[in-house]
């Protein structure tokens, strides 16, 4: 599972290096965000299924939202938790209604109002949860062999 969590971040390094340079489409902002969240979803099974053979755990669930939530109960580190946190807030993106800003142009942009809560999506900060996602897959890749 941890070698299909490779290949989605390769699939979304290419979705942010090449294709957005060349669409600036808030559509590849979205795809992207759905692969790093398929990047997550299978390091957290990879994960589980370790602490599954370890018997820490008697079974996976069936929801990736709950499979995140039985590795926050089970693995109790902080970074782990922070990681957590980060994968959730990209389902609440994924999720979400948006609206585009700047599509076609060098500034497009995901606008996703949550409430009174406004999230700007650009691509740095598309680049960030590209790093961040990047960053769990490597940890959990060392913590879970």
């Amino acid at each position: 599972m941890i070698d299909e969590s490779k290949e989605e971040l390769k699939r979304a390094d290419h979705l942010l290096y090449v294709t957005l340079k060349y669409t600036r489409t808030a559509d590849v902002i979205k795809n992207t965000i759905h692969r790093l969240l398929t990047a997550f979803d299978n390091a957290i099974i990879h994960s589980l299924e370790i602490l599954k053979e370890k018997k820490k755990i008697k079974e996976l669930p069936l929801t990736p939202i709950s499979r995140a939530e039985l590795l926050r109960k089970t693995y109790k580190r902080p970074e782990m938790r922070e990681f957590l946190d980060f994968y959730f807030t990209l389902k609440k993106i994924d999720r979400s209604d948006f609206s585009k800003r700047e599509e076609y142009r060098k500034n497009v942009a995901l606008v996703i109002e949550s409430g009174n809560e406004v999230l700007l999506v650009d691509t740095v900060t598309l680049t960030e949860y590209f790093y961040k996602t990047k960053d769990f897959v490597q940890y959990i890749s060392e913590k879970f062999k």
